[in-house]
């Protein structure tokens, strides 16, 4: 119970439906690892990501609502190893990580859902949009997208295995948000309204940089801007952990045309602009791959796919090149494909799988 509408909701329909219920908020870091911000130019008032102890509060307040028992679990040294030092390691090699997958992979879906059979609790249950189904014929469980296209999470859920799927319930699946909030309202829950938490939970202010630095000590040095194609010397950048594929704003570079960041280089510390079509490539390849529709692509594999959570998925074809492994090419060049982002693999509303975006093939760029 994260202290949003959706886990308290999620929490009220298991109970509906005759399970005996715990709630777990938990505590995945503490003032070491927070960047403190600010709002405003003086008001010297401190504001963070979710986990806060209003959310905790919050949580608290639903749980005793619903007659159920509420603990907080301190996760701070797991969160710190699996996620905030991935984070900062793949923004060090030149990536751009997404700590929320890793936070599903290593945290929520594998040490609390160990804690839960710990303490002899059958299923662990979270607000996500999204939808498991049992396949017979295959003998798999499936995860699926949210009835909610709008809301469906199911591309940072991707990371599931049979076992944690089968463990694991959404009951948000078939719902809207709209009727989320109408039955949390109806229960008289104080965060009926409370609204999504848009940011990283440990970088509320969006500031990577100056997270890294306040966190690991290091100093991200100043480097080269250079120009596509000619690499004509245009400028010098803050510090490469700062900028990001596709970036156009914050550049510093005045120019007739608008200009993006179309690569970095963490070995000469450069940072490559380029017009609009510079972006664009149509294959890759993948790493750490998870399946969950198959237990391995025997052949090329016709499916959509998407590298953004909020891209919508287009043709490609997927082929596996090793035990985790994957070849991905686009039927058509998309826009700002980036090592460190996740490749999900979707046939129609079922996930096929995926893995993390290790290299692109650049050769199809449109200059």
């Amino acid at each position: 119970m994260s202290g949003g509408v959706d886990s308290s909701v999620a929490a009220a329909l298991m109970l509906n439906s005759g399970y005996d219920c715990i709630g777990v908020t938990l505590k995945l870091y503490d003032g070491d690892d927070m960047v403190p911000i600010h709002r405003g130019c003086c008001s010297g008032t401190p504001t963070r990501g979710c986990c806060s102890l209003e959310d905790v509060n919050d949580a608290r307040n639903v749980a005793y609502r619903l007659n159920m028992a509420h603990y907080v679990l301190n996760f701070t040294e797991p969160f710190r190893d699996e996620v905030i030092r991935r984070f900062i390691d793949i923004y060090e090699k030149g990536g751009t990580p997404n700590p929320c997958i890793d936070c599903n992979r290593y945290i929520k879906f594998e040490r609390l859902l160990y804690r839960a059979r710990q303490l002899d609790f059958d299923l662990l249950v979270t607000g996500h949009y999204a939808r498991i189904e049992r396949d017979g014929a295959r003998g798999r469980w499936l995860l699926k997208k949210a009835a909610d296209a709008k809301k469906d999470q199911s591309y940072v859920l991707y990371c599931l295995t049979q076992e944690q799927l089968e463990r694991t319930r959404f009951p948000l699946g078939d719902l809207t948000k709209s009727q989320v909030r109408e039955i949390a309202e109806e229960r008289g829950f104080i965060n009926a309204k409370k609204r999504d938490s848009q940011d990283i939970c440990f970088v509320p202010d969006g500031d990577y940089g100056r997270f890294m630095e306040t966190w690991t000590g290091k100093h991200y040095p100043e480097g080269n801007i250079i120009e596509y194609h000619t690499g004509k010397l245009l400028g010098t950048h803050r510090g490469i952990v700062r900028y990001t594929l596709g970036q156009r704003r914050g550049l510093g570079i005045a120019r007739n045309e608008p200009m993006y960041v179309a690569a970095k280089s963490v070995a000469d510390n450069t940072v490559t602009l380029g017009p609009a079509g510079s972006l664009y490539s149509k294959a890759f390849t993948v790493e750490a791959l998870n399946l969950i529709a198959c237990e391995r692509i025997e052949s090329p594999l016709r499916v959509k796919v998407k590298t953004r959570y909020q891209q919508q998925e287009q043709w490609a074809a997927a082929e596996q090149t090793g035990e985790d492994t994957l070849r991905v090419e686009f039927d058509e060049p998309q826009r700002a494909i980036t090592p460190g982002q996740a490749a999900v693999l979707y046939d129609g509303d079922v996930v096929v799988g995926g893995g993390t975006i290790s290299a692109i093939d650049t050769k199809n760029a449109i200059n």
